[in-house]
């Protein structure tokens, strides 16, 4: 069974079975994860090995926070603009697709917006030329997201924007591959596509962010007062914690961030090859800013679309549905996607393509 979820996704088997062997007494203590009280000594050594983990997985500065919160990234649509936009109440947007559409609607209701580029006009089948910003050089940060779950597009590299802090949405594609940490101020990410179970959201913060919150912040989700009590000021996801360590353990066990980096874009690439050179399938995102992690797709003859999603169901290949705004089939590519289950994916294709030859367009049955 290979699962393709965009999230919740597919966890690493190594870990799963770390999970399974570890559930009803964790390192002999008597108790499961589950049941242990946040403050015990024996939760923060487990928190604490989750954070040395991922700070050595990212190359985390010195002058960097990082906060193991709830809420999830729709969450922190709102609570990063409360906790940002304490200065002017002005801060600059990205519109790239599905997800950046949302955190802009979240943020307007603590300030003025700009919207200093958008790909809707296009379908959002591409990310819009940093030259074309409109930047606002007193705005209190410049929101990004760097993958779209839902649209297949992706940064593949990062703009420059000066003393405003660049603040990015990076829940799809965080770990996946290598990033600059110093070039964010803030960064934040939920666990379910290559972290975790739900439950857990990751905020990489630069000290000199943390003071600039609204006043009307819950202390939960106040960024600085969450730094200063190590994420404690209420109990914390602790079993989804738990796993996130298990799974930095298990990206550096396998090399860390730069071989996954060459992993994911191997995978990827087969898949897009294999897109591009059939006349049954359709890629509509630019090359340049196509996704690494959510490879968007349609089959150019819709009515073949669920017979396709079912074909492949019954081959264990499952959950390609793409995302409701947008439709078609959607592969998604985690990091605890094997290589192997890419190659049943495109082998499922093949076959299909040959077995339905003469469909693509009209949807009309072959002649022969």
């Amino acid at each position: 069974m290979y699962n393709f979820s965009a999230g919740p996704a597919q966890l690493p088997g190594e870990v799963l079975s770390r999970a399974k062997e570890e559930l009803l007494d964790w390192h002999g203590c008597g108790i499961s994860v589950m049941e242990m009280p946040f403050s015990s000594d024996e939760y923060r050594e487990i928190a604490d090995a989750a954070y040395g983990s991922l700070s050595e997985l990212i190359g985390l500065p010195d002058n960097y926070h990082i906060l193991f919160l709830q809420g999830g990234a729709y969450a922190h649509f709102a609570i990063v603009a409360m906790n940002l936009m304490g200065g002017q109440a002005v801060a600059d947007y990205v519109q790239t697709g599905h997800w950046s559409t949302r955190a802009i609607n979240e943020a307007k209701r603590y300030g003025r917006v700009n919207v200093v580029a958008s790909a809707e006009s296009s379908g959002f089948n591409n990310i819009p030329v940093y030259d074309d910003w409109t930047l606002d050089p007193k705005a209190d940060y410049c929101h990004i997201t760097t993958n779209e779950t839902a649209n297949g597009v992706q940064f593949h590299r990062f703009p420059d924007t000066g003393a405003v802090p660049l603040v990015a949405d990076a829940t799809s594609d965080f770990l996946t591959r290598q990033m600059d940490i110093s070039q964010f101020g803030l960064l934040y990410v939920s666990a379910q596509k290559n972290i975790g179970p739900t439950g857990l959201t990751v905020v990489i913060i630069r000290d000199d962010l943390l003071d600039k919150a609204m006043d009307i912040t819950p202390s939960v989700f106040n960024y600085g007062l969450q730094a200063k009590n190590n994420s404690r000021i209420n109990t914390p996801p602790t079993y989804s914690v738990y796993i996130a360590g298990l799974v930095f353990s298990w990206l550096l066990g396998r090399g860390g961030l730069t071989v996954m980096e060459k992993i994911n874009a191997g995978k990827a690439e087969r898949l897009y090859e294999v897109i591009d050179a059939d006349d049954l399938f359709h890629c509509t995102v630019e090359p340049a800013d196509r996704s690494m992690v959510n490879i968007c797709f349609e089959l150019k003859n819709a009515s073949l679309a669920e017979d396709f999603l079912r074909e492949a169901n019954s081959r264990g290949i499952i959950n390609l549905k793409g995302h409701g705004v947008r439709g078609g089939i959607r592969a998604s590519l985690y990091n605890a996607m094997p290589a192997e289950g890419v190659d049943a994916l495109i082998e499922f294709m093949q076959d299909y393509s040959a077995g339905h030859s003469g469909k693509a367009i009209t949807g009309a049955e072959s002649d022969s």
